[in-house]
């Protein structure tokens, strides 16, 4: 069966910006609701079905950084920040809340398209699984529905979250370079940076229950990456 037609949520204040980048999106043949402000997104949300959301997180009334928390609070949809907050320390704080992407102003519309469909992408591959489950004593990845539980807990992922600790845990004990990461969990039309990969991992962590200090599941190799490893492994990294 053909896949539906993505519908896209943009929050975006600046008419221009809005109006430009909304032109786009149609043109690549999205369906598109844009509004101007926090309160409008978080209404459009509410009563919307949206495949990915584009979010401006300087916004009149409430801000951005508020409306992705009340985005997570109820779906793992895919989130573009697009914002003039351009510092390391505010991409870093963005996709610590929850953000997919993060696009710094100005930007190419032609690079923002490619992330948006380079995230759809991933979100629709994500239902097509090599394996349908996979287990790891309390962990378990439902590959077709997205879902994940640890010790019979669900746990609500975002979609890059999932991609990486899917990507992680098809191959436990294999070593892998943040770099490597970004490419095999994010693709290769990714453009992100390593940091990424530590801010995603450090959410990863909190939300599975995993202590960095005393891991179950997730090891950093210090200097190299990260790797997944099987509960009770006969080996067990010394870092």
């Amino acid at each position: 069966m053909p896949f539906e037609t993505p519908s896209i949520l943009l929050v975006e204040d600046e008419i221009a910006i809005r109006d430009s980048v909304e032109a786009y999106l149609h043109a690549e043949g999205y369906l598109v609701r844009s509004v101007g402000d926090g309160r409008a997104a978080v209404d459009a949300f509410s009563n919307g079905n949206f495949q990915l959301v584009i979010l401006d997180l300087m916004l009149p009334g409430i801000t951005g950084e508020e409306v992705i928390r009340f985005i997570r609070d109820r779906s793992n949809v895919p989130v573009i920040m697009l914002t003039a907050k351009t510092s390391v320390d505010n991409r870093i704080d963005g996709l610590e809340l929850g953000a997919d992407d993060y696009v710094p102003k100005p930007f190419s519309p032609r690079e923002l398209m490619a992330r948006v469909r380079a995230l759809i992408r991933r979100s629709r591959n994500s239902t097509e699984p090599q394996r349908d489950v996979l287990e790891f004593d309390g962990l378990i990845i439902d590959v077709p529905t997205h879902q994940v539980s640890v010790d019979g807990h669900d746990v609500k992922l975002t979609q890059s979250e999932f991609d990486l600790l899917l990507t992680l845990a098809r191959f436990p004990g294999r070593v892998y370079q943040r770099m490597e990461l970004i490419e095999k969990a994010f693709g290769y039309d990714y453009e992100g940076y390593e940091r990424t990969v530590d801010s995603h991992m450090k959410n990863l962590r909190a939300k599975l229950g995993d202590n960095s200090a005393e891991p179950r599941w997730l090891f950093t190799v210090h200097g190299i990456g990260y790797r997944f490893m099987k509960p009770n492994s006969a080996v067990k990294p010394s870092f």
